[in-house]
């Protein structure tokens, strides 16, 4: 007989994991080559009166270290393609982010 959780202990669960909304990023360069720098912002997906913090990235490297930092995935084509598009055309979205209310504080994508 397999154990599966009760509706008490699915609902536990669910109350100490915190609600996470779906989201993408949006960045744009500025300039080109080594003097680059980038503007990226978190945008909420059916949310209202949260406002994203554009945060500056002066750099490639210093862009794919915030990228690491907020969570994203690079074995993704989504991102990949993402980042072939901000050299290419200047600016791009990565989809499919779901971030929390505190991991948006945490990683300063959101004016508090």
């Amino acid at each position: 007989m397999s154990s599966l959780p009760s509706g008490a202990a699915v609902a536990v669960r669910q109350a100490r994991e915190p609600l996470k909304a779906r989201g993408f990023l949006h960045i744009v360069r500025h300039g080109a080559g080594t003097n680059a720098f980038y503007i990226v912002s978190y945008h909420q997906i059916a949310r209202t009166g949260v406002r994203p913090k554009p945060m500056l990235a002066e750099g490639a490297q210093a862009l794919i270290d915030m990228l690491e930092k907020v969570g994203v995935d690079f074995r993704l084509r989504e991102v990949r393609g993402a980042l072939e598009d901000i050299l290419r055309l200047g600016s791009a979205n990565i989809p499919d982010l779901w971030l929390s209310d505190e991991e948006l504080l945490e990683k300063g994508l959101v004016e508090s």
